[in-house]
């Protein structure tokens, strides 16, 4: 520690930037895991099969069967997801057919392998008879699953539900009963296409049939009857699923929206801070629409609320897609009495706008910011992992003191990254043409690399790594640098910021990311490697009250740490 303390500026983003290099295993081991646990396909005897159609059949109220207690972990719905991925019935590996006397038959066949082995399944245009179902049935290649391909085919070719309850009929007057997960995949059609009435039904046999449901089924019922004149039965249902399980982000955005339709704001606050409490990440898309609901709304604890969104986008270095930055704008405009002007623009490189002539936030951290932060990486990244898993402490110290001896570097270069740029180079070729580049500036170049990079190969040519090291700095591994230095990577970092505990260091860390990360990526001919400058500016939500500045992206696309956008809108108050 004590040759720490005497290089903190200098030498906590070169130990940073060492402790990248030690991370690949650490990065393969971080694992998401989820269990699900299915409920048992309780069967549901064919006289409780009753809805409002034609084809309705009788309650028997003597039915007494229940769900087990016993359900599956919840998967939250996101944005884009097929109808048919709301609720994952079947696990992977086996799952269960329910028969007409109560046993369970396994079929080992995996979930991902039903949903793509009989994708081209074409449902009948109109309701079938019994004979017909049947007859379908016995000539499918698996009988035992039928009613599962064929509603997941009715769901992606949005059959009439007619066509699905006929299926269903027959099933329940030859069974005897239908399998609690087939009933859900009906539900799922009924929602897809609006049908209330249906939703309604469904809901009351399952609330006589079973004790509790599991989450996918609630996920459809509450988006189901928010979509429509009944949507405060989607709020009954909402407080339901919290006596059991955190409701899903389907169930808090769907009850939000519902609010939001009504002008109910103050509702669908409320339902959005609940969300957030309880750690449920919103969409961009229910973010957006609470603009959207509030555009010419009065309220000072409206506007007060979607401000705090706007810092909710800051703190989280959320980028809103163009018709997101829209819905901002219009709202802004429409406010009345508010007088807030916005206009599109492009930050100059010297981080004023020229819109308004606003300087934005510096990229830079205080000094007390980057003291902080150091602490934080040392203490929680550096000494706080297995590091020595893929180095020994003697050549952590090796390192240490490697930092200690030299000057402050202006750029750190992530050599075995770099060298992957372009596919159809040489790994040394690739790293000797980023080298190049960026020496021209004359900055003082370190580039972290592995020993097997000095073994002469057909990826590494020893005659282009010497060349390479009369212009950089080289620290190999078993195989930096002061307060103002840049790094080149396409790394995201994310492991190093996982290990961050408390998320004003979190932020403090993806601050000091943006503003000396440069990007990298090869030109359109493939011939050379193209750079985007870290800014000098910081690139996240920022206001002074009577000015807002938002940078936002054209399209909606998955965010990453280095991708900041170049456009902005300009938001002020005349």
């Amino acid at each position: 520690m004590a040759l720490l303390s005497q290089t903190s500026q200098q030498g906590f983003q070169a130990l940073l930037w060492k402790c990248h290099m030690f991370w690949p295993v650490l990065r393969c081991r971080q694992l998401f895991a989820a269990s699900f646990s299915i409920p048992n396909r309780k069967k549901i005897n064919y006289l409780s099969f009753m809805t409002s159609s034609s084809t309705s059949l009788p309650v028997d109220p003597k039915e007494t069967d229940v769900l087990p207690t016993k359900k599956r972990s919840e998967i939250d719905c996101k944005e884009g997801k097929g109808w048919d991925e709301d609720t994952e019935e079947i696990p992977e590996g086996k799952f269960h057919i329910s028969s007409s006397v109560g046993a369970a038959k396994k079929w080992p066949m995996s979930n991902i392998l039903l949903r793509h082995k009989f994708r081209n399944v074409q449902p009948p245009e109109k309701p079938l008879q019994a004979e017909e179902w049947n007859k379908l049935r016995e000539d499918f290649q698996f009988p035992e699953i039928f009613e599962e391909v064929m509603l997941n085919s009715m769901i992606r070719c949005n059959s009439p539900i007619d066509v699905a309850k006929s299926l269903l009929t027959e099933l329940a007057k030859r069974n005897g009963d239908i399998a609690y997960n087939v009933l859900v995949k009906y539900l799922t059609l009924c929602v897809q296409q609006g049908q209330v009435s249906e939703i309604r039904d469904v809901h009351d046999i399952m609330k006589v049939r079973f004790k509790i449901l599991e989450g996918g089924a609630y996920n459809l019922l509450i988006k189901g009857l928010s979509n429509s004149d009944q949507w405060r039965m989607a709020l009954t249902l909402l407080e339901e699923v919290k006596k059991i399980m955190i409701p899903s982000r389907t169930c808090y955005e769907s009850c939000i929206k519902a609010a939001g339709r009504h002008q109910e704001m103050k509702l669908a606050f409320e339902l959005y801070n609940e969300m957030l409490a309880k750690d449920v990440v919103p969409t961009l898309d229910v973010l957006q629409s609470f603009f959207s609901f509030s555009r010419g709304m009065k309220g000072a604890e409206l506007q007060k609320e979607l401000f705090g969104i706007l810092l909710y986008l800051r703190e989280n270095q959320i980028y809103p897609h163009k018709t997101f930055m829209r819905s901002i704008k219009l709202w802004f405009e429409s406010i009345p009495g508010g007088n807030w002007r916005g206009h599109l623009t492009n930050i100059k490189d010297s981080g004023q706008c020229p819109v308004c002539n606003h300087q934005l936030e510096d990229s830079n951290l205080t000094e007390e910011e980057y003291s902080n932060l150091s602490e934080r990486i040392i203490r929680d990244v550096i000494h706080g992992t297995d590091t020595f898993r893929k180095t020994s402490p003697k050549e952590f110290e090796a390192f240490q003191t490697f930092v200690e001896n030299r000057l402050p570097f202006d750029i750190v270069i992530d050599g075995l990254n770099v060298s992957h740029v372009k596919s159809r180079k040489k790994q040394c070729e690739n790293l000797f043409d980023a080298v190049n580049c960026l020496a021209k500036e004359n900055a003082r170049l370190l580039v972290l690399g592995r020993k097997h990079m000095l073994m002469n190969s057909s990826n590494w040519k020893k005659e282009i790594m010497k060349e390479m090291q009369n212009k950089a700095d080289f620290f190999f591994a078993e195989n930096i640098s002061g307060k103002h230095c840049r790094f080149v990577t396409r790394d995201f970092l994310r492991d190093h910021k996982a290990c961050l505990a408390d998320s004003l260091t979190r932020h403090l860390f993806r601050k000091w990311q943006r503003g000396h990360q440069i990007v990298f990526f090869p030109s359109a001919e493939g011939r050379s490697i193209n750079f985007l400058p870290a800014f000098r500016y910081d690139c996240v939500v920022q206001t002074t009250g009577d000015t807002w500045h938002i940078p936002y992206k054209d399209v909606f696309e998955e965010k990453y740490s280095y991708q900041v956008p170049r456009k902005w809108l300009c938001i002020q108050q005349k």
